[in-house]
């Protein structure tokens, strides 16, 4: 079940609720009790792991290496820095 974010018009309390996707937002106010509950839009918390699932993935595939912004023969910032030398 997701958690969603509320916040009260009238008294400004924020709470979070566990609550199944078919049920009805909530409209009272633990706080003040009046009916001002919103239901905030917040980014969602969870990550996608496990085999198969890269940065990578979803990137143009179509972009050579120069068009990606990596030139063959330059050294990347990461790579001085690991090395101590250029490479």
């Amino acid at each position: 079940m997701p958690i969603y974010e509320y916040k009260c018009k009238e008294c400004g309390h924020n709470m979070e609720a566990l609550q199944k996707i078919s049920a009805a937002p909530l409209t009272d106010c633990p706080e003040c009790n009046k009916p001002g509950l919103e239901k905030l839009v917040s980014a969602a918390a969870f990550q996608l792991k496990g085999d198969g699932w890269y940065v990578t993935d979803f990137r143009d595939k179509g972009k050579s290496a120069d068009t990606a912004g990596t030139k063959a023969g330059s050294t990347s910032v990461a790579e001085t820095t690991a090395t101590g030398t250029e490479a």
